[in-house]
């Protein structure tokens, strides 16, 4: 798919939304000079799920940071969040059942805010199981999953992916073990368009431009 838009600036908001839970902590960041595809679509909105909220996992983090800028330059509006009992979200950590409903708590939100935007729906490593979990119900047009956690987690009950997907792994990734997402990915169908950093480690340090030109080339 090619840009629907050069990159540009960007306007951001920062919120409490009404949550599941309590309030959400929201950052919206709106393309300044978006413009409609050649179907004429306008803008889509990326909504991007942070990784694990007990050691240290928010919307600040630098991966998250970069799918952000990335998919702006793709031309998408970008949404991150805190999942509960991050930041200012209010909440108790619920072992990814909650933050699923989060996760869709923010989407309902933010496709009020443009209602004929298409989804994207993007998450790195924990906030990549929320996002696979959720993106049938959420009818995702593409789904971006960085890391994605698939020896820590039951990946086995969710549902195969109808959607153009990519999976983004570091081959010195530290956390996740990069073999298992190589198997689990190659044993999809459809199977998604699978990405190795070689030399990456879990957290991309030094490679996060690298991720960023990755992302963009999936599309």
């Amino acid at each position: 798919m090619k840009p629907i838009t050069k990159p540009g600036e960007s306007i951001m908001s920062e919120m409490l939304i009404p949550g599941p839970a309590g309030d959400l902590e929201v950052r919206f960041e709106l393309l300044k000079e978006a413009d409609s595809d050649e179907q004429g679509r306008p803008a889509p909105l990326a909504v991007i799920c942070h990784p694990h909220p007990v050691y240290g996992g928010s919307m600040s983090n630098k991966v998250v940071h970069i799918l952000a800028a990335g998919f702006r330059e793709l031309g998408a509006h970008t949404v991150r969040f805190n999942f509960r009992g991050v930041g200012r979200s209010t909440g108790e950590f619920d072992n990814g059942i909650g933050e699923t409903d989060d996760l869709l708590a923010v989407v309902k939100w933010a496709q009020a805010q443009s209602p004929a935007s298409s989804l994207w729906l993007a998450g790195f490593s924990f906030g990549a199981w929320i996002a696979l979990k959720a993106s049938a119900q959420l009818q995702a047009e593409r789904l971006v999953l960085v890391a994605p956690p698939v020896d820590m987690y039951d990946f086995n009950h969710i549902p195969e992916v109808n959607m153009p997907w990519m999976v983004i792994q570091g081959g010195e990734d530290e956390v996740v073990s990069a073999s298992a997402v190589a198997r689990w990915a190659a044993q999809r169908q459809p199977a998604p368009q699978f990405k190795t950093l070689d030399s990456a480690g879990h957290f991309f340090h030094g490679q996060l431009n690298a991720l960023k030109e990755v992302l963009k080339s999936g599309f």
